[in-house]
């Protein structure tokens, strides 16, 4: 109890502290002098019209852009003025307990990312970040890609790079809790295969009946240091979603891949080589319900099927079954003009190999200083390890 008082006392002390002296303006909000709230809600959850400032290539279509290129006298040259950067730093103060023990964290910073994005020439754009420090540990570049715009005179786009395969689905880069969706992050047995980061190509089309169509080519091994791809298959995602009147968005997606796998497993004894193929499938619905931009619910259900072929080893043949999903609500009761906001996060995941089990509930809430700064605080409960976690910090970006 002790150290949960004095977690108030420091986030209290901290508003008092930052209340004046906060002021911070990140990159596209510099490139285009306006403010964070135009596209975020609250950061860095975006609002409608950001996803259509991203889905264009960093460019407002409905305002005339401030001189963006340089002049440099060669019309086949496009050169940025000013190279937009942008940092995001993140803070937490972590207490955690169960029934055996507990234990403070101070995760100050908990992450550090340099961000870049825009415009590179008409319908060509490009976006990454660098992760300078991810939970005291430099973890490298995640989302780095190209895209080509309004190919065709049509709402067609072409990403090229590294992204998130769930981006289509929801972006875990954009969510607002510390409590992750955890059934993107899903691998089985000797599978290098989930929803997360991986290298390859995304096509996305939109017609004017309010449809979404997307496919996906990728490597499926993740950001694999070992190897760009460690093998000849390549992975497959596809996904279609529909608007419905103006309030609900249903969705639904299909994600194929084979994958070969060399894996060792070390022994007090012995050395054992693995070696086989795992061919995969997932697919689910996923749903999004928006009231006015003051209550918003996401919602995600997922089936996996992983059938495992060994060629050598000590296991056997044989298919796992996984299924999870999650359900998110936001609320920002005065819209985008909220300062106070609340969101609750809930997990599931269950599967024929119970070391996947998972289930967590979420309670956070936040309040903005500035557009940029925000202060949050979060109480998770582990269900399946019945562990508490709560959590005091910010989030800043500039």
């Amino acid at each position: 109890m002790r150290n949960f008082i004095s977690f108030f006392g420091i986030m209290i002390i901290a508003i008092f502290i930052l209340h004046d002296t906060t002021s911070a303006i990140p990159a596209f909000a510099r490139q285009y002098r306006m403010s964070c709230q135009t596209c975020h809600s609250p950061f860095p959850k975006l609002k409608p019209y950001g996803d259509d400032f991203a889905g264009n290539g960093f460019v407002l279509s409905d305002q005339e852009a401030p001189r963006y290129f340089l002049e440099t006298g060669d019309p086949e040259l496009s050169l940025i003025r000013d190279f937009p950067l942008a940092i995001r730093l993140d803070a937490h103060v972590t207490y955690r307990s169960d029934n055996t023990n507990s234990k403070t964290d101070l995760s100050t910073p908990y992450l550090l990312k340099l961000l870049s994005g825009g415009s590179l020439a008409k319908d060509m754009a490009y976006y990454f970040y660098f992760y300078m420090n991810e939970r005291g540990e430099v973890a490298g570049v995640e989302d780095a890609f190209i895209m080509f715009n309004n190919l065709f005179g049509q709402d067609l786009d072409v990403y090229i790079g590294q992204f998130q395969i769930s981006d289509p689905l929801f972006k875990r880069e954009l969510r607002l809790t510390l409590e992750d969706y955890h059934i993107y992050k899903t691998k089985v047995g000797f599978s290098k295969a989930n929803l997360t980061y991986d290298r390859g190509i995304m096509i996305t089309y939109g017609l004017e009946t309010g449809t979404d169509i997307i496919f996906e080519i990728v490597n499926g091994n993740g950001l694999s240091t070992d190897a760009l791809d460690n093998d000849k298959y390549k992975n497959f995602f596809g996904r279609i979603s529909q608007d419905i009147g103006d309030y609900f968005r249903l969705g639904a997606f299909g994600y194929l891949g084979k994958e070969e796998f060399d894996q060792s497993i070390n022994s007090a004894s012995a050395s054992i080589q693995i070696t086989g193929l795992n061919n995969f499938k997932m697919y689910g619905p996923d749903l999004t319900i928006n009231i006015d931009d003051i209550v918003e619910l996401n919602a995600q259900y997922l089936l996996r099927e992983d059938e495992f072929d060994y060629s050598s080893g000590v296991f056997t043949d044989g298919k796992v079954k996984t299924n999870g999903g999650m359900a998110e609500l936001v609320i920002t009761p005065e819209k985008d003009e909220s300062r106070l906001y609340g969101a609750l996060l809930y997990n599931f995941i269950d599967s024929d190999n119970n070391a996947y089990d998972y289930r967590s509930a979420a309670v956070h809430g936040g309040y903005l200083l500035k557009r940029n700064f925000r202060l949050v605080a979060e109480y998770r409960r582990d269900l399946e390890n019945e562990m508490n976690l709560l959590s005091f910090g910010f989030v800043a970006g500039f």
